[in-house]
């Protein structure tokens, strides 16, 4: 598999695993995991046609769908497309180690390689607690509510919580190495992005040093398809495109609270 790190702004970063090719010992599962891998590029691709119809019911569908699988906070999705670590994975490895790791790919440009691996570490942990919680109130609610509702959401932070603990164990055993992307640093040098920070890192190191800068956008709605296409993984269209809409909101609404406590803060002054 190959990692990618997509800064979205200049404080948020997205991670997104590519399933390369897939073996195992046995034959009958190694088909079965590429009919899989293969069926979700093609239904991605499908996805992604659909999407630029102008009209008619698969528009219609696409659109319909992609609202409701925004409401999934878009970590979540990079966290699930990381496959879950295995007994089997984790022996072949730890097999592997010093022979073969995964491959991180990033716009060096943005993401200084020295804080990859911290990068890394943080994506992997930071929203651990977050899905071990959801998870245990999703079976403590089961007996109350349906349960066929809850299934798809206790498995979807199953994933996330499967992922990031397979990434964390990738970094604390030394099996991930930084690959800077040409391709990406001249995606993300071209449109309309905006460079206002040295790097983009969600460490502590650097969210301390820029905690007075005004947190921006890097990444635009269009800016999805062009990465996608680039890169030849229709599927992260859609993962981008999701990413963004989402931080735009997050963005618009710190900015309207900071402006209302601004105005609190001067309507006090007068009194």
């Amino acid at each position: 598999m190959r990692l990618f790190l997509l800064p979205i702004s200049t404080r948020r970063t997205l991670i997104y695993c590519q399933r390369l090719n897939v073996t195992t010992t046995n034959e009958q599962t190694n088909l079965a995991l590429r009919w899989i891998d293969q069926g979700s590029v093609k239904a991605a691709s499908l996805w992604a046609s659909w999407e630029k119809k102008e009209s008619g019911w698969q528009k219609w569908l696409v659109n319909r769908g992609n609202a409701a699988l925004r409401r999934i906070a878009y970590e979540e999705w990079g966290l699930k497309s990381i496959p879950a670590l295995s007994t089997r994975r984790k022996a072949e490895e730890l097999k592997e180690k010093g022979k073969k790791t995964v491959e991180v790919s990033f716009p060096q440009s943005l993401i200084p390689e020295e804080t990859v691996t911290e990068l890394l570490k943080k994506l992997g942990t930071e929203r651990q607690g977050l899905h071990k919680r959801s998870l245990y109130w999703c079976f403590v609610g089961m007996p109350i509510a349906a349960p066929f509702g809850l299934i798809p959401i206790a498995y979807s932070h199953w994933k996330a919580l499967s992922g990031s603990k397979h990434l964390e164990f990738l970094v604390d055993n030394k099996l991930v190495t930084p690959r800077p992307s040409k391709i990406l640093d001249e995606l993300y040098s071209t449109g309309k992005l905006s460079f206002d920070t040295p790097s983009v890192s969600t460490t502590e190191k650097s969210s301390a040093d820029s905690n007075d800068l005004e947190e921006k956008m890097i990444l635009h709605k269009s800016d999805g398809k062009r990465i996608a296409e680039a890169l030849k993984l229709p599927e992260l269209d859609m993962e981008l495109d999701r990413a963004v809409w989402q931080v735009e909101r997050a963005l618009k609404a710190e900015k309207e609270k900071r402006e209302e406590k601004k105005d609190l803060n001067e309507a006090q002054r007068k009194k």
